[in-house]
């Protein structure tokens, strides 16, 4: 199986940073009239071990949103700003140029736009108008481990060309104000915004030889557990995106990630004690408890994950990216470990990948 190596990751963040206690704030504020218990939304945004996030806008200016068509265009403006500083820092990180790129696969949950994001970032950042575009929508935390394999699969079909992945969530943007339910003020807690992107090469691309740059994408493999359609998701309406998130998330994850894993290591002879370096999505802390406690793992080996749900939260399909840019460039593993990244996300569905460093 030809192999893609993954060259750059960097990601983009908002310039507004708010701790938990100024977000917390500013919702109780708003919320004061209908919020039946403000000590409940308080309890929801001191567990979800987050100690701040980035928004796109101030704080009182959420208030002006009041019709997803005003929200989305924000998200549009927005995602095409961080969108390009993402690409261009992954660029920069790989050696390469705009002018390298052969295709783009660009991730998202949390806004909607026809031409799609990446048309327009072809015209702001004058990218090769051969390039292979594919936007995803729909599949929420799981795309960025999707995107990768996606990006993978494109580059063993045509091993001479180079691919980038960008991920933009503004999840800021779908909080619904008048949404007091406790799946909304546990997502007010918990989400926040921010793009990354991963540049990669086909294996006969000369920038593919540098193992300097990134780990080697080995193969992925996806699985779909039927009849879980209401565990997470958006449930949309005239207003925009009203947060679906079912309790019993952490169950399905234990009973399916285990053997899922097992299966797909087992199919080039390793176990999850041959991989050394775990590259988990952030979904929150009784999501990666799960994930973590369904694997066998301790909370070293996925200090990564839990470092970055504390400084920015989840950032949905961003959020396995981020973790994958600290380990590149500050926890590397050693030459040759083997590592799993792996999401999970809205179908209800799971997405591993298997690095090889």
């Amino acid at each position: 199986m030809a192999e893609t190596r993954i060259l750059g990751v960097a990601s983009a963040m908002p310039k507004l940073y708010f701790s938990q206690q100024e977000i917390y704030d500013e919702l109780r504020t708003y919320w004061q009239d209908t919020l039946p218990n403000p000590a409940v939304l308080e309890r929801f945004h001191q567990r979800v071990g987050v100690d701040g996030r980035h928004f796109v806008l101030p704080l009182a200016e959420y208030r002006a949103l009041d019709t997803w068509g005003k929200a989305n265009n924000v998200w549009i403006s927005s995602a095409l700003e961080l969108g390009e500083q993402a690409i261009d820092g992954a660029l920069a990180r790989a050696g390469l140029t705009r002018s390298d790129l052969d295709a783009i696969i660009f991730v998202s949950v949390t806004g909607i736009a026809s031409p799609s994001v990446d048309a327009m970032l072809i015209n702001r950042m004058g990218l090769p108008t051969h390039i292979r575009r594919t936007p995803i929508f729909g599949l929420g935390c799981v795309a960025g481990a999707s995107g990768l394999a996606q990006a993978a699969d494109y580059l063993r079909a045509y091993p001479d060309r180079v691919a980038v992945l960008l991920s933009v969530e503004l999840c800021s943007l779908t909080f619904q104000r008048g949404d007091t339910t406790v799946a909304n003020m546990i997502a007010t807690g918990l989400f926040g915004d921010g793009a990354c992107a991963v540049v990669l090469a086909g294996a006969n691309h000369p920038a593919a030889k540098n193992a300097a740059k990134g780990p080697v994408v080995i193969d992925a493999a996806t699985n779909f557990y039927p009849g879980t359609e209401n565990t997470m998701g958006w449930a949309i309406s005239e207003k925009g995106f009203n947060i679906v998130l079912n309790s019993d998330v952490p169950d399905v994850i234990h009973s399916n990630l285990q053997r899922d894993v097992d299966q797909f290591l087992a199919q080039h002879q390793l176990t999850r004690a041959d991989v050394g370096s775990w590259t988990l999505h952030t979904g929150g802390p009784k999501v990666l408890d799960a994930m973590a406690e369904s694997l066998g793992l301790t909370r070293e080996d996925c200090a990564a994950s839990w470092d970055s749900l504390r400084r920015v939260g989840n950032l949905s399909s961003a959020s396995v990216l981020l973790v994958l840019e600290d380990t590149i460039y500050n926890r590397r593993p050693t030459p040759d470990t083997w590592g799993v990244l792996a999401a999970m996300g809205p179908g209800f569905c799971s997405q591993s990948v298997l690095l090889r460093w």
